[in-house]
């Protein structure tokens, strides 16, 4: 057999690196795909600023336009909108027929229920353990250790009804927010 000089069967060892590159970043991709999902699944998704407000959605998802709201809802009215991190919180109209300035989470601090508001008894009453709340979410009866958690509810120029974290002190206590 006749070998031809110059030629060889192994190839060069720049070939060489070029594929192991090639399979290095085929299968480096493909992993790297396969777990970005995982990971966002993990990851909860931001909604902003720390600081950052929400505009209230109705039972629809839809924007709640203030001054359509006060023509369904009378003073003294409290309904369920949905708020920050998209918890349920209510919109409470006052006696003169005007948003209030805050909103209550709807989440009972004994063991996450939503709370529903009693006509009737003119207090919000935990369907699960018998928790209540008086009308500005303040606890008055356990198992539930803490008040309603409060949001502050201002109206933009284009009459939408936004949500913003509370941070001043809590006017049903006189202190500090335990859900800051």
């Amino acid at each position: 057999m006749a070998q031809v000089s110059g030629m060889s069967d192994v190839p060069d060892m720049g070939r060489r690196q070029f594929m192991n590159l090639l399979t290095f970043g085929t299968i480096t991709g493909t992993a790297l795909g396969a777990l970005y999902p995982v990971v966002k699944y993990f990851i909860p998704p931001s909604s902003g600023g720390t600081g950052g407000g929400v505009v209230a959605k109705d039972a629809l998802g839809n924007d709640i336009k203030v001054s359509d709201y006060l023509t369904k809802h009378l003073p003294g009215d409290r309904s369920l909108a949905q708020g920050i991190k998209g918890d349920p919180t209510y919109v409470i109209v006052t006696e003169d027929h005007q948003i209030a300035n805050y909103g209550l989470n709807a989440v009972c601090t004994h063991l996450g229920c939503v709370v529903p508001w009693n006509v009737s008894e003119n207090k919000f009453i935990c369907p699960c353990h018998g928790s209540q709340y008086d009308s500005t979410g303040k606890v008055v009866r356990g198992p539930a250790p803490l008040s309603l958690a409060l949001v502050r509810a201002t109206v933009t120029e284009d009459d939408k009804l936004v949500f913003t974290p509370w941070t001043e002190t809590d006017f049903r206590t006189g202190k500090e927010p335990w859900w800051t």
